[in-house]
């Protein structure tokens, strides 16, 4: 079953919104068996509205629409979908009871302009909204089924979740998939695919094997397919096991979460705490493993020491190391480190010092050069990176090395 997702807005091409409803819309639909093929942004134009859904038509089964059906002149996507139909507009009774209530309860007068959300294309079959008073639409056309939705990006997923994925079960009889994640960290994605070579030539046609890269990090995707799933769990497990022995070192995790949020599960399963003292990523580590629920039960916190001063005065940095091996140096990670441990009372902690760019850099320390020390006071590891010149790059790539270095580390610590 193919799909096509369709964004509209101006406000999307012109980069002042961020399209996150289609990747968080494709990985719903891929969750149910349905595999989008393309995905496309339009202006709010009324040609280029009706040219995109023909073309959608042309290439998918179903299509999903997001944007452009607020109460404001330039929300079009109503009447040209109405259009494209070739359908009046009706009122629909249960929209312009949301509406009515949605404005009763916040007190506030229900306008002329608010009551035309409940004009819809008599087509349609009406998904009624319970996040907001734009409608979504369900239309079924030549065998095509098209869903328009809210862009505002809760509204849609709640009206996706709730209504729109049970309704497309339904609809169609939809094959089984399964994915299966694992996460390495510390190797690139072609050596990767060196090391497993032949694991993924023995891959039968209907399991697939995905690189999926990031900046010091790869997800290996497996993804199988079939009509029904008998057997195949098995047989992805199978597969997995194989991937996971051969590639043992550099394993982070068994399943689809960020590399941070693995490193807290694996430090709190030893019942360790953590604390980061961080120059150039400059709280960037920190900020990674505090978006994730229940970091507190390991991260205690630690310190943003871009300046030499604070590096002596947080951490106990010596200013003749300072002075004899610079900031960014074996020396002074170390000196990090302890103060860290120390300072902090934890027992691991991650110091890096670098120069993140895309200036400051000598002939003996080129921008890029990163400092990495991670660990606790009799076990702990210390390594020199030299990156590229580019700053966000080179932050990215230091708080993944320094995650990739304490998961090594920590494979031998027992629990």
């Amino acid at each position: 079953m193919r799909a096509e997702i369709i964004t509209i807005g101006d406000e999307i091409l012109i980069g002042q919104i961020v399209d996150t409803n289609s990747a968080w819309m494709a990985q719903r639909l891929n969750n149910i068996g349905i595999k989008v093929k393309q995905i496309s942004s339009v202006s709010d134009d009324r040609e280029h509205i009706l040219k995109s859904l023909a073309e959608a038509a042309s290439r998918a089964d179903i299509i999903l629409i997001t944007g452009g059906l607020g109460p404001t002149k330039d929300d079009i996507t109503k009447k040209t979908l109405a259009e494209y139909f070739n359908v009046g507009m009706i009122e629909d009774a249960a929209t312009l009871a949301n509406v009515t209530r949605i404005f009763a309860r916040n007190n506030r007068p229900l306008l002329d302009i608010n009551k035309a959300q409940a004009l819809v294309p008599q087509n349609c079959q009406v998904i009624i909204n319970n996040n907001g008073t734009a409608p979504g639409m369900w239309f079924e056309n030549d065998g095509k089924v098209y869903v328009s939705m809210p862009g505002v990006p809760f509204e849609m997923m709640y009206m996706m979740e709730e209504l729109v994925i049970p309704k497309l079960t339904v609809a169609f009889k939809l094959p089984v998939i399964i994915h299966k994640t694992l996460l390495t960290a510390g190797e690139g994605e072609s050596f990767l695919a060196k090391r497993i070579a032949d694991i993924e030539d023995k891959l039968p046609e209907h399991i697939k094997l995905a690189y999926l890269p990031k900046l010091g990090q790869v997800r290996l995707r497996l993804s199988g397919y079939s009509s029904n799933n008998a057997g195949l769990e098995q047989e992805i497990e199978l597969f997995a096991s194989e991937i996971k022995e051969r590639v043992s070192d550099i394993l982070v995790a068994t399943e689809d979460i960020p590399l941070e949020k693995a490193i807290v599960n694996l430090i709190k399963s030893k019942g360790l705490t953590l604390s980061v003292a961080e120059s150039c990523t400059g709280g960037y580590i920190a900020h990674l493993l505090t978006q994730h629920a229940g970091a507190s039960k390991v991260f205690a916190g630690g310190a943003v020491v871009y300046s030499n001063a604070l590096k002596q005065q947080m951490l106990g940095v010596k200013s003749q190391t300072l002075n004899d091996f610079g900031a960014v140096s074996e020396e002074t990670v170390v000196e990090m480190l302890n103060g860290a441990l120390k300072n902090f009372n934890t027992d691991l902690a991650i110091a890096v010092t670098g120069i993140a760019g895309p200036d400051g850099g000598t002939q003996d320390k080129p921008v890029g050069t990163v400092w990495i020390a991670v660990g606790s006071i009799n076990n702990r590891a210390l390594k020199k990176f030299t990156f590229g010149s580019k700053r966000l790059q080179n932050i990215e790539r230091s708080a993944a090395a320094a995650f990739s270095m304490l998961n090594t580390l920590l494979k031998d610590v027992k629990n």
